[in-house]
């Protein structure tokens, strides 16, 4: 953001940066089909200011929401403008400047080249992922204006925009706290001046909203919304559209739900639960907050959405949980610690694990749930001990052997009798693991290995440890077990070779590796770089590079392939009292390729590689 001059008394504007001004530009203008859905978003950010003050109001008095408290919507066709106020908490100044002055985030440009880049019917649900609705009012509007108060606060601001670029903060007034939002409506949106279409639009995206809604037309204010707890209400009384609805409401999404969980608890402690798994991965998911961001309701009083209701590795399930044996003012503290919550918690997980179990009987349904959400329901593995074993069994797999995705169960199935261990390779893709040296002499012998392609890959196998009883193996780490498999010895004139070249090659190269030694584990390849036993593999080692984190140096150890041509000739060389640095170095770089990292002098490397071949040429 720029400062420019003030254009009045107590007046400041403030400019966009221009990376945030071409993606207001493609808010605008990207979802020009679907405009209506400008009101979904205003009218839920108001219920969520309400909600706010609400909470707060719970352990400060002066806050407290007036009688009739609510969601008003005026429109006003003479002036051509359209009005929602709130008696939610308000905003500050400096508020207004950081919830509308300021959409840049981590991700936006990349949010930006997703909008333009998708369906015209995908693109709603995107603006509500990111958390950029308030834009979505210049889709129907050339101005807007904001008039805000803060509860608590004398002060009022206005927050001005014709979403093009700018926008000016100036003082302003309001008798009470809360929030107006004047949207100047453009000439071709006329529709959403009439009362009628505005009811319309409330009656199919914010029915649900437990905060009254509603409508001027002709100087009375009409109800514009149920208000149902549809939590609370049976199964039975409830249509597939209303829960849709609902969903989408909740969500954001423009899809239906992959899965729905409708439930009321009772005996110990009592509540109902309205949970939805979406049908497609929301955008920037993984940038998200890790925690739960179910919503906790009293009594059909929203409470908050941070009582992590739900273990970070379930986050990706969203709803409603309402109970009656808490009570009203229930603080932020007293969540962390009452039994009720603890007991909750249990209850609302094992219902979602017990569902997962059911739907995982539909490998092709919850193939589409996995690719969506496996990768976070893997951290289950990693930090929570009491649901491990259960996460594990509902985890699937790419494989060396199979098609498609597999499971722990499925792969033991397959076991060699003589197997003891369940093999895994970590990289950054299947494909690249699928022709991957680690795994040639694995193939050969046939050999299940299960190739793991998701960063949290490289953690949760240390904690899960074993399955079933057998125990997890990296084939990438210490010594391969192939020779239980059947695989062929080194022949005399082979182990010659080696005590020729192992030497020469470990002078060569110095502390760039911890070791040179043969291997059966390859097949085509000629050498690979491997992890000791007992240290962080290659790939672990990586991921750690790349977020920045220190990690204890592991130098890797370069395991040859005896039978290879290539290795023959270095071996020939050594025994020849030749030097072998150049083509070392060359190997070992090549072997860093082959493990997804460039060479640590990739000049160096070019130089090394073009002046052997020149010789070759000669």
């Amino acid at each position: 953001m720029t400062d420019a001059a003030s254009s009045a008394a107590g007046t400041e504007t403030r400019e966009f940066s221009a990376e945030v001004g071409r993606l207001l530009d493609l808010v605008v203008h990207s979802l020009y089909s679907e405009r209506e859905i400008f009101l979904r978003e205003l009218v839920a950010n108001a219920a969520d200011a309400t909600d706010r003050r609400r909470f707060e109001a719970l352990t400060d008095g002066a806050l407290s929401l007036p009688d009739g408290a609510g969601i008003r919507i005026n429109p006003e066709k003479e002036a051509r403008s359209l009005t929602i106020s709130d008696d939610g908490t308000g905003m500050t100044r400096d508020e207004l400047v950081a919830n509308l002055g300021t959409i840049a985030r981590s991700g936006t440009r990349a949010f930006g080249t997703q909008l333009s880049n998708a369906k015209p019917e995908d693109r709603p649900s995107l603006i509500g992922q990111f958390g950029v609705g308030f834009y979505a009012a210049f889709m129907v509007a050339d101005k807007v204006d904001v008039v805000s108060r803060r509860a608590g606060s004398d002060e009022a601001w206005r927050w001005t925009s014709e979403g093009k670029g700018a926008y000016t903060l100036s003082p302003a007034t309001r008798d009470k706290p809360g929030t107006d939002i004047t949207l100047h409506i453009k000439e071709d949106a006329d529709e959403f001046l009439d009362p009628w279409r505005l009811q319309s639009i409330i009656k199919k995206w914010s029915d649900h909203i437990s905060w009254p809604v509603t409508i001027m037309r002709e100087g009375k204010e009409e109800a514009a919304n149920e208000g149902t707890a549809l939590w609370l209400k049976p199964r039975s009384e409830i249509t597939e559209e209303q829960l849709n609805d609902f969903y989408r409401h909740t969500t954001h999404n423009f899809d239906t739900p992959w899965d729905t969980l409708h439930w009321r608890a009772e005996g110990t402690i009592e509540f109902s639960a309205l949970l939805f798994v979406p049908g497609s991965r929301p955008f920037e998911f993984a940038e998200q907050t890790r925690e739960s961001r179910v919503k906790l309701h009293v009594r059909r009083m929203f409470i908050t959405d941070e009582a992590e209701i739900l273990p970070p590795w379930l986050r990706f399930v969203q709803g409603v949980v309402d109970t009656e044996d808490l009570p009203l003012n229930v603080s932020r503290e007293m969540l962390q610690a009452t039994p009720v919550l603890v007991r909750i918690r249990k209850a609302v997980t094992g219902k979602v694990m017990s569902e997962l179990k059911t739907r995982a009987k539909d490998s092709e349904s919850y193939a589409s749930f996995w690719e969506n959400f496996g990768p976070v329901l893997k951290e289950g593995m990693w930090d929570d001990p009491v649901h491990r074993n259960e996460v594990a069994a509902l985890c699937r797999f790419r494989s060396s052997a199979v098609e498609g995705l597999t499971s722990f169960d499925d792969y033991i199935s397959r076991m060699k009798p003589e197997q003891e261990a369940i093999y895994y390779l970590t990289g950054d893709s299947a494909a690249s693991l699928e022709t991957s040296p680690q795994i040639e002499g694995f193939k050969a012998r046939g050999i299940e290995v299960l190739l793991l392609s998701d960063a949290v890959d490289s953690f949760w196998p240390d904690r899960l440890s074993s399955y079933e009883g057998k125990t997890l193996r990296n084939v990438a780490q210490g010594q391969s077990d192939l020779e239980k498999f059947g695989a062929p010895a080194e022949s005399d004139a082979e182990k010659a070779e080696m005590e020729a070249l192992i030497p020469a090659l470990k002078a060569s190269l110095g502390e760039a590796v911890s070791d040179v030694r043969a291997t059966n584990r390859l097949v085509d390849s000629a050498m690979v770089l491997t992890a000791p036993e007992g240290g962080p593999d290659l790939q672990l080692q990586k991921l750690m590079q790349r977020s920045n984190q220190s990690m204890p140096g592991v130098t890797p150890i370069l395991e040859l392939n005896p039978a290879h041509p290539v290795v023959h000739h270095l071996a020939d060389m050594a025994k020849a009292g030749q030097s072998v640095d150049e083509l070392a170095l060359i190997l070992l770089d090549v072997a860093s390729i082959q493990n997804g990292e460039p060479p640590k002098d990739v000049n160096a490397f070019s130089r090394r590689l073009v002046g052997y071949l020149a010789k070759k040429a000669v």
